[in-house]
Protein backbone atom coordinates (compact mmCIF):
# COMPACT_ATOMS: atom_id res chain seq x y z
CA UNK A 1 0.00 0.00 0.00
CA UNK A 2 2.20 2.76 -1.21
CA UNK A 3 -0.41 5.28 -2.20
CA UNK A 4 -1.90 7.87 0.16
CA UNK A 5 -5.58 7.37 -0.62
CA UNK A 6 -7.38 4.15 0.27
CA UNK A 7 -9.07 3.08 -2.97
CA UNK A 8 -11.50 0.21 -3.28
CA UNK A 9 -13.70 -1.25 -5.97
CA UNK A 10 -17.38 -0.72 -5.17
CA UNK A 11 -19.01 -3.70 -6.91
CA UNK A 12 -22.78 -3.40 -7.51
CA UNK A 13 -24.60 -5.75 -9.94
CA UNK A 14 -26.46 -4.04 -12.81
CA UNK A 15 -25.76 -0.56 -11.51
CA UNK A 16 -27.48 1.92 -11.46
CA UNK A 17 -30.81 0.19 -10.88
CA UNK A 18 -34.04 1.61 -9.53
CA UNK A 19 -33.25 0.56 -5.92
CA UNK A 20 -29.64 1.78 -5.87
CA UNK A 21 -29.98 5.34 -4.59
CA UNK A 22 -28.86 4.31 -1.10
CA UNK A 23 -25.68 2.81 -2.60
CA UNK A 24 -24.98 6.07 -4.40
CA UNK A 25 -25.30 7.83 -1.04
CA UNK A 26 -23.15 5.21 0.70
CA UNK A 27 -20.36 5.78 -1.80
CA UNK A 28 -20.48 9.52 -1.11
CA UNK A 29 -20.43 8.88 2.65
CA UNK A 30 -17.40 6.60 2.24
CA UNK A 31 -15.53 9.47 0.59
CA UNK A 32 -16.20 11.58 3.68
CA UNK A 33 -14.74 8.75 5.78
CA UNK A 34 -11.52 8.61 3.76
CA UNK A 35 -12.35 5.81 1.31
CA UNK A 36 -12.35 6.41 -2.45
CA UNK A 37 -14.83 3.89 -3.89
CA UNK A 38 -14.61 3.34 -7.66
CA UNK A 39 -17.73 1.90 -9.26
CA UNK A 40 -17.61 -1.52 -10.92
CA UNK A 41 -20.59 -3.57 -12.09
CA UNK A 42 -21.53 -6.70 -13.98
CA UNK A 43 -23.58 -5.13 -16.75
CA UNK A 44 -25.77 -2.11 -17.40
CA UNK A 45 -29.41 -2.38 -16.24
CA UNK A 46 -32.32 -2.14 -18.69
CA UNK A 47 -32.63 1.50 -19.75
CA UNK A 48 -36.18 1.76 -18.41
CA UNK A 49 -35.07 1.13 -14.81
CA UNK A 50 -32.13 3.57 -14.80
CA UNK A 51 -34.44 6.43 -13.91
CA UNK A 52 -32.58 8.48 -11.31
CA UNK A 53 -31.38 11.99 -12.05
CA UNK A 54 -27.80 10.84 -11.38
CA UNK A 55 -28.05 7.63 -13.49
CA UNK A 56 -26.19 8.98 -16.53
CA UNK A 57 -23.40 10.35 -14.34
CA UNK A 58 -23.18 7.03 -12.51
CA UNK A 59 -23.02 5.01 -15.72
CA UNK A 60 -20.24 7.21 -16.99
CA UNK A 61 -18.24 6.50 -13.84
CA UNK A 62 -18.83 2.72 -13.80
CA UNK A 63 -16.67 -0.01 -15.32
CA UNK A 64 -18.72 -2.95 -16.65
CA UNK A 65 -17.37 -6.51 -16.75
CA UNK A 66 -19.77 -7.90 -19.34
CA UNK A 67 -20.34 -8.24 -22.16
CA UNK A 68 -16.78 -9.33 -22.88
CA UNK A 69 -15.74 -8.12 -26.32
CA UNK A 70 -13.16 -9.66 -28.62
CA UNK A 71 -10.76 -6.88 -27.65
CA UNK A 72 -11.05 -7.84 -23.98
CA UNK A 73 -9.97 -11.45 -24.46
CA UNK A 74 -6.32 -10.56 -24.88
CA UNK A 75 -6.32 -8.64 -21.61
CA UNK A 76 -7.99 -11.54 -19.80
CA UNK A 77 -5.42 -13.99 -21.16
CA UNK A 78 -2.57 -11.65 -20.22
CA UNK A 79 -3.90 -11.35 -16.66
CA UNK A 80 -4.24 -15.11 -16.34
CA UNK A 81 -0.63 -15.54 -17.50
CA UNK A 82 0.49 -12.83 -15.10
CA UNK A 83 -1.25 -14.59 -12.22
CA UNK A 84 0.94 -17.69 -12.51
CA UNK A 85 0.37 -21.46 -12.17
CA UNK A 86 -0.24 -21.45 -8.40
CA UNK A 87 -3.09 -18.96 -8.79
CA UNK A 88 -4.54 -20.94 -11.71
CA UNK A 89 -4.62 -24.09 -9.61
CA UNK A 90 -6.15 -22.22 -6.67
CA UNK A 91 -8.91 -20.66 -8.76
CA UNK A 92 -9.64 -23.90 -10.63
CA UNK A 93 -9.89 -25.84 -7.38
CA UNK A 94 -12.26 -23.20 -6.02
CA UNK A 95 -14.45 -23.29 -9.15
CA UNK A 96 -14.50 -27.10 -9.23
CA UNK A 97 -15.47 -27.42 -5.56
CA UNK A 98 -18.00 -24.57 -5.57
CA UNK A 99 -21.59 -25.46 -4.88
CA UNK A 100 -23.70 -24.90 -7.99
CA UNK A 101 -27.32 -25.47 -8.95
CA UNK A 102 -26.15 -28.77 -10.46
CA UNK A 103 -25.32 -30.18 -13.86
CA UNK A 104 -22.41 -29.81 -16.25
CA UNK A 105 -23.76 -26.52 -17.63
CA UNK A 106 -23.61 -24.77 -14.26
CA UNK A 107 -20.15 -26.18 -13.54
CA UNK A 108 -18.92 -24.85 -16.89
CA UNK A 109 -20.51 -21.50 -16.06
CA UNK A 110 -18.55 -21.36 -12.81
CA UNK A 111 -15.33 -22.20 -14.67
CA UNK A 112 -16.07 -19.52 -17.28
CA UNK A 113 -16.45 -17.05 -14.43
CA UNK A 114 -12.67 -17.32 -13.91
CA UNK A 115 -12.25 -15.30 -17.10
CA UNK A 116 -14.55 -12.54 -15.80
CA UNK A 117 -12.66 -12.68 -12.51
CA UNK A 118 -9.38 -12.20 -14.37
CA UNK A 119 -10.85 -9.11 -16.00
CA UNK A 120 -11.88 -7.78 -12.57
CA UNK A 121 -8.39 -8.48 -11.23
CA UNK A 122 -6.82 -6.65 -14.17
CA UNK A 123 -9.04 -3.59 -13.64
CA UNK A 124 -8.31 -3.64 -9.90
CA UNK A 125 -4.55 -3.77 -10.50
CA UNK A 126 -4.59 -0.95 -13.03
CA UNK A 127 -6.82 1.24 -10.85
CA UNK A 128 -4.77 0.58 -7.73
CA UNK A 129 -7.61 -0.87 -5.66
CA UNK A 130 -6.65 -2.24 -2.28
CA UNK A 131 -9.90 -4.13 -1.82
CA UNK A 132 -13.28 -4.82 -3.44
CA UNK A 133 -16.56 -4.44 -1.56
CA UNK A 134 -19.40 -6.42 -3.15
CA UNK A 135 -22.97 -5.25 -2.59
CA UNK A 136 -24.38 -8.70 -3.26
CA UNK A 137 -23.97 -12.30 -2.15
CA UNK A 138 -24.93 -13.70 -5.56
CA UNK A 139 -22.79 -14.15 -8.70
CA UNK A 140 -20.85 -10.92 -8.17
CA UNK A 141 -19.54 -12.44 -4.94
CA UNK A 142 -18.36 -15.49 -6.89
CA UNK A 143 -16.53 -13.23 -9.34
CA UNK A 144 -14.80 -11.26 -6.56
CA UNK A 145 -13.90 -14.50 -4.79
CA UNK A 146 -12.35 -16.01 -7.92
CA UNK A 147 -10.45 -12.77 -8.56
CA UNK A 148 -9.01 -13.01 -5.04
CA UNK A 149 -8.11 -16.67 -5.64
CA UNK A 150 -6.24 -15.53 -8.76
CA UNK A 151 -4.12 -13.24 -6.59
CA UNK A 152 -6.30 -10.14 -6.83
CA UNK A 153 -7.37 -7.89 -3.97
CA UNK A 154 -9.32 -9.06 -0.95
CA UNK A 155 -13.07 -8.63 -0.93
CA UNK A 156 -16.00 -8.16 1.43
CA UNK A 157 -19.77 -8.60 1.19
CA UNK A 158 -23.00 -6.89 2.11
CA UNK A 159 -26.04 -9.10 2.65
CA UNK A 160 -29.19 -7.14 1.84
CA UNK A 161 -31.80 -9.88 2.05
CA UNK A 162 -34.66 -10.42 2.35
CA UNK A 163 -33.23 -13.98 2.52
CA UNK A 164 -29.83 -15.64 2.25
CA UNK A 165 -30.98 -18.45 -0.04
CA UNK A 166 -32.23 -15.87 -2.53
CA UNK A 167 -28.61 -15.18 -3.46
CA UNK A 168 -28.06 -18.65 -4.81
CA UNK A 169 -25.73 -21.51 -3.92
CA UNK A 170 -22.09 -21.50 -2.79
CA UNK A 171 -22.65 -19.21 0.18
CA UNK A 172 -20.17 -21.00 2.45
CA UNK A 173 -17.33 -20.54 -0.02
CA UNK A 174 -18.19 -16.89 -0.73
CA UNK A 175 -18.24 -16.02 2.97
CA UNK A 176 -15.24 -18.17 3.94
CA UNK A 177 -12.85 -16.26 1.69
CA UNK A 178 -14.31 -12.78 2.42
CA UNK A 179 -12.25 -10.38 4.55
CA UNK A 180 -15.37 -9.09 6.33
CA UNK A 181 -19.12 -8.68 5.83
CA UNK A 182 -21.94 -6.29 6.64
CA UNK A 183 -25.53 -7.43 7.19
CA UNK A 184 -28.49 -5.07 7.12
CA UNK A 185 -30.60 -6.57 9.93
CA UNK A 186 -30.35 -8.57 13.12
CA UNK A 187 -32.82 -11.05 11.64
CA UNK A 188 -30.51 -11.79 8.70
CA UNK A 189 -27.51 -11.93 11.01
CA UNK A 190 -29.23 -14.73 12.90
CA UNK A 191 -29.79 -16.58 9.61
CA UNK A 192 -26.08 -16.29 8.76
CA UNK A 193 -25.13 -17.55 12.24
CA UNK A 194 -27.30 -20.64 11.75
CA UNK A 195 -26.62 -21.40 8.11
CA UNK A 196 -22.94 -20.50 7.77
CA UNK A 197 -21.44 -21.49 11.12
CA UNK A 198 -17.77 -22.24 10.59
CA UNK A 199 -17.61 -20.34 7.28
CA UNK A 200 -18.09 -16.73 8.41
CA UNK A 201 -15.37 -14.08 8.40
CA UNK A 202 -14.30 -12.97 11.86
CA UNK A 203 -15.53 -9.41 11.34
CA UNK A 204 -19.25 -8.96 10.66
CA UNK A 205 -21.00 -5.63 11.21
CA UNK A 206 -24.76 -5.23 11.41
CA UNK A 207 -25.90 -1.95 9.89
CA UNK A 208 -29.05 -1.10 7.92
CA UNK A 209 -29.09 0.93 4.78
CA UNK A 210 -30.26 4.45 5.50
CA UNK A 211 -31.51 7.74 4.11
CA UNK A 212 -29.99 11.19 3.82
CA UNK A 213 -32.19 13.39 5.98
CA UNK A 214 -30.66 16.54 4.52
CA UNK A 215 -32.10 15.61 1.14
CA UNK A 216 -35.37 14.00 2.24
CA UNK A 217 -37.74 16.37 4.00
CA UNK A 218 -41.13 17.97 3.54
CA UNK A 219 -41.68 21.44 2.13
CA UNK A 220 -44.95 21.76 4.10
CA UNK A 221 -46.44 19.89 7.07
CA UNK A 222 -48.46 16.74 6.42
CA UNK A 223 -52.21 17.31 6.16
CA UNK A 224 -55.02 14.73 6.48
CA UNK A 225 -57.45 14.19 3.61
CA UNK A 226 -60.45 16.47 3.33
CA UNK A 227 -63.64 14.85 4.67
CA UNK A 228 -65.21 12.93 1.81
CA UNK A 229 -62.33 13.82 -0.51
CA UNK A 230 -59.76 11.55 -2.18
CA UNK A 231 -57.40 9.57 0.08
CA UNK A 232 -54.08 9.49 -1.73
CA UNK A 233 -51.98 6.38 -1.07
CA UNK A 234 -48.39 6.04 -2.28
CA UNK A 235 -46.21 2.95 -2.52
CA UNK A 236 -42.69 2.38 -3.79
CA UNK A 237 -41.11 -0.94 -4.73
CA UNK A 238 -39.96 -2.89 -7.74
CA UNK A 239 -42.74 -4.74 -9.52
CA UNK A 240 -42.16 -8.26 -8.26
CA UNK A 241 -44.61 -10.67 -6.57
CA UNK A 242 -42.63 -10.48 -3.32
CA UNK A 243 -43.67 -6.83 -2.94
CA UNK A 244 -47.31 -7.81 -2.50
CA UNK A 245 -48.74 -5.26 -4.92
CA UNK A 246 -51.73 -7.53 -5.60
CA UNK A 247 -52.67 -7.33 -1.91
CA UNK A 248 -52.40 -3.56 -2.10
CA UNK A 249 -54.85 -3.56 -5.03
CA UNK A 250 -57.30 -5.51 -2.88
CA UNK A 251 -56.79 -3.00 -0.06
CA UNK A 252 -57.83 -0.22 -2.43
CA UNK A 253 -60.87 -2.20 -3.55
CA UNK A 254 -61.95 -2.77 0.06
CA UNK A 255 -61.52 0.91 0.96
CA UNK A 256 -63.55 2.01 -2.02
CA UNK A 257 -66.26 -0.50 -1.10
CA UNK A 258 -66.50 1.34 2.24
CA UNK A 259 -67.05 4.63 0.45
CA UNK A 260 -63.47 5.86 0.87
CA UNK A 261 -62.18 7.38 -2.37
CA UNK A 262 -58.77 5.67 -2.24
CA UNK A 263 -56.30 6.56 -5.00
CA UNK A 264 -53.02 4.63 -5.21
CA UNK A 265 -49.76 5.43 -7.03
CA UNK A 266 -46.95 2.84 -7.17
CA UNK A 267 -43.42 3.87 -8.11
CA UNK A 268 -41.29 0.99 -9.38
CA UNK A 269 -40.70 -1.21 -12.39
CA UNK A 270 -40.15 -4.88 -13.12
CA UNK A 271 -36.74 -6.34 -13.89
CA UNK A 272 -37.53 -6.39 -17.63
CA UNK A 273 -38.10 -2.65 -17.78
CA UNK A 274 -41.90 -2.88 -18.02
CA UNK A 275 -42.44 -5.88 -20.28
CA UNK A 276 -42.70 -8.46 -17.47
CA UNK A 277 -44.71 -8.45 -14.24
CA UNK A 278 -45.83 -4.86 -14.93
CA UNK A 279 -48.14 -6.19 -17.65
CA UNK A 280 -49.62 -8.81 -15.34
CA UNK A 281 -50.33 -6.21 -12.65
CA UNK A 282 -51.90 -3.81 -15.14
CA UNK A 283 -54.16 -6.60 -16.32
CA UNK A 284 -55.23 -7.26 -12.76
CA UNK A 285 -56.01 -3.56 -12.23
CA UNK A 286 -58.15 -3.55 -15.35
CA UNK A 287 -60.01 -6.74 -14.37
CA UNK A 288 -60.77 -5.27 -10.93
CA UNK A 289 -62.15 -2.12 -12.54
CA UNK A 290 -59.60 0.05 -10.71
CA UNK A 291 -58.00 1.72 -13.71
CA UNK A 292 -59.09 5.17 -12.47
CA UNK A 293 -57.90 4.49 -8.93
CA UNK A 294 -54.49 2.81 -9.30
CA UNK A 295 -51.56 4.12 -11.34
CA UNK A 296 -48.34 2.20 -12.01
CA UNK A 297 -45.76 4.96 -12.47
CA UNK A 298 -42.90 2.68 -13.57
CA UNK A 299 -39.32 3.58 -12.72
CA UNK A 300 -39.26 7.26 -11.78
CA UNK A 301 -36.66 9.64 -10.37
CA UNK A 302 -36.10 10.17 -6.66
CA UNK A 303 -37.60 13.67 -7.10
CA UNK A 304 -40.83 12.16 -8.44
CA UNK A 305 -40.91 9.68 -5.56
CA UNK A 306 -40.56 12.50 -3.03
CA UNK A 307 -43.25 14.49 -4.82
CA UNK A 308 -45.56 11.49 -4.54
CA UNK A 309 -44.75 11.05 -0.87
CA UNK A 310 -45.38 14.72 -0.13
CA UNK A 311 -48.79 14.68 -1.84
CA UNK A 312 -49.91 11.38 -0.28
CA UNK A 313 -51.96 10.97 2.87
CA UNK A 314 -50.60 7.46 3.64
CA UNK A 315 -47.63 5.39 2.52
CA UNK A 316 -48.50 1.69 2.18
CA UNK A 317 -46.37 -1.34 1.31
CA UNK A 318 -47.73 -4.89 1.38
CA UNK A 319 -44.46 -6.85 0.94
CA UNK A 320 -44.34 -10.57 1.60
CA UNK A 321 -40.70 -10.26 2.67
CA UNK A 322 -38.10 -7.53 3.14
CA UNK A 323 -34.60 -6.97 4.45
CA UNK A 324 -35.26 -3.58 5.98
CA UNK A 325 -36.98 -1.45 3.37
CA UNK A 326 -35.30 1.83 2.40
CA UNK A 327 -38.57 2.86 0.74
CA UNK A 328 -40.24 2.69 4.16
CA UNK A 329 -37.40 4.71 5.71
CA UNK A 330 -37.83 7.41 3.08
CA UNK A 331 -41.58 7.58 3.70
CA UNK A 332 -41.02 7.87 7.46
CA UNK A 333 -38.39 10.55 6.85
CA UNK A 334 -41.10 12.50 5.01
CA UNK A 335 -43.16 12.66 8.24
CA UNK A 336 -46.28 10.89 7.04
CA UNK A 337 -48.43 7.99 8.28
CA UNK A 338 -46.92 4.67 7.19
CA UNK A 339 -48.75 1.32 7.09
CA UNK A 340 -46.69 -1.70 6.03
CA UNK A 341 -46.50 -5.45 6.54
CA UNK A 342 -44.67 -7.02 9.47
CA UNK A 343 -42.15 -9.02 7.44
CA UNK A 344 -38.38 -9.47 7.43
CA UNK A 345 -36.60 -6.77 9.38
CA UNK A 346 -39.37 -4.17 9.23
CA UNK A 347 -40.05 -4.62 12.94
CA UNK A 348 -36.44 -3.51 13.59
CA UNK A 349 -37.33 -0.18 11.97
CA UNK A 350 -40.88 0.35 13.26
CA UNK A 351 -42.34 0.54 16.76
CA UNK A 352 -45.85 -0.33 15.64
CA UNK A 353 -48.48 2.13 16.75
CA UNK A 354 -45.85 4.70 17.77
CA UNK A 355 -44.04 5.81 14.61
CA UNK A 356 -45.81 3.67 11.95
CA UNK A 357 -48.15 0.68 11.84
CA UNK A 358 -47.28 -2.94 11.07
CA UNK A 359 -49.96 -5.30 9.78
CA UNK A 360 -49.81 -9.04 8.97
CA UNK A 361 -48.76 -9.94 5.41
CA UNK A 362 -51.39 -11.15 2.94
CA UNK A 363 -54.17 -9.49 4.94
CA UNK A 364 -55.46 -6.64 2.77
CA UNK A 365 -58.56 -6.53 4.96
CA UNK A 366 -56.44 -5.60 7.99
CA UNK A 367 -54.47 -3.02 6.02
CA UNK A 368 -57.71 -1.48 4.75
CA UNK A 369 -59.06 -1.38 8.31
CA UNK A 370 -55.96 0.43 9.61
CA UNK A 371 -55.97 2.98 6.78
CA UNK A 372 -59.70 3.63 7.26
CA UNK A 373 -59.05 4.21 10.96
CA UNK A 374 -56.33 6.76 10.17
CA UNK A 375 -58.67 8.55 7.77
CA UNK A 376 -61.34 8.68 10.48
CA UNK A 377 -58.87 9.79 13.18
CA UNK A 378 -56.63 12.49 11.68
CA UNK A 379 -54.96 13.36 15.00
CA UNK A 380 -53.87 9.74 15.40
CA UNK A 381 -52.46 9.87 11.88
CA UNK A 382 -50.72 13.17 12.65
CA UNK A 383 -49.08 11.65 15.73
CA UNK A 384 -47.61 8.83 13.65
CA UNK A 385 -46.40 11.32 11.06
CA UNK A 386 -44.65 13.48 13.66
CA UNK A 387 -42.88 10.49 15.27
CA UNK A 388 -41.79 8.79 12.06
CA UNK A 389 -38.90 11.06 11.03
CA UNK A 390 -37.44 11.06 14.55
CA UNK A 391 -37.28 7.25 14.44
CA UNK A 392 -35.32 7.28 11.18
CA UNK A 393 -33.01 10.05 12.38
CA UNK A 394 -32.16 8.09 15.52
CA UNK A 395 -30.91 4.88 13.90
CA UNK A 396 -31.32 4.85 10.12
CA UNK A 397 -29.34 7.76 8.73
CA UNK A 398 -27.42 7.18 5.50
CA UNK A 399 -23.93 7.13 7.04
CA UNK A 400 -24.46 3.97 9.12
CA UNK A 401 -23.84 1.48 6.32
CA UNK A 402 -20.79 3.45 5.12
CA UNK A 403 -19.45 3.50 8.68
CA UNK A 404 -19.87 -0.30 8.85
CA UNK A 405 -17.85 -0.79 5.64
CA UNK A 406 -15.18 1.67 6.81
CA UNK A 407 -14.94 -0.13 10.15
CA UNK A 408 -14.48 -3.46 8.36
CA UNK A 409 -11.67 -1.97 6.28
CA UNK A 410 -9.93 -0.50 9.34
CA UNK A 411 -10.07 -3.78 11.23
CA UNK A 412 -9.09 -6.20 8.48
CA UNK A 413 -7.01 -4.39 5.83
CA UNK A 414 -3.38 -3.74 6.84
CA UNK A 415 -2.57 -0.03 6.89
CA UNK A 416 -6.15 1.02 6.07
CA UNK A 417 -6.79 2.87 9.34
CA UNK A 418 -3.76 5.15 8.94
CA UNK A 419 -4.53 5.93 5.33
CA UNK A 420 -8.18 6.69 6.05
CA UNK A 421 -7.10 9.01 8.83
CA UNK A 422 -4.93 10.94 6.40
Amino acid sequence: MGQDVLRIGFFIPEFPGQTHIFLWRERQALAELGVEADLISTRQPPRAVASHSWAAEAQGMTRYLVPVGAGDLGGILAELLRSGPAAWVRSLQTAMTAETAGGAKNRLRMLAMIGVAARLKRIARREGWDHIHVHSCAESANIAMLAERLGGPSYSLTLHGPTLEGYGPNQRQKWRHARFATIISRLLSGVVDRELAGSKPEVINIAPMGVDLEQIHRSAPWQPPEPGGPVRLFSCGRLNPVKGHADLFETVRLLRAQGIDARLEIAGEDEQGGSGYHQELQGQIDRMGLGDSITLLGAVSEDRVRQGLEKAHVFALASLNEGISVAIMEAMAMEMPVVVTDVGGNHELIHSGQDAVLVPPERPDTMAEVIADLVANPEKARGLAQASRARVAAEFHHRRSAEAVADGLRRTLPGAAARMAR
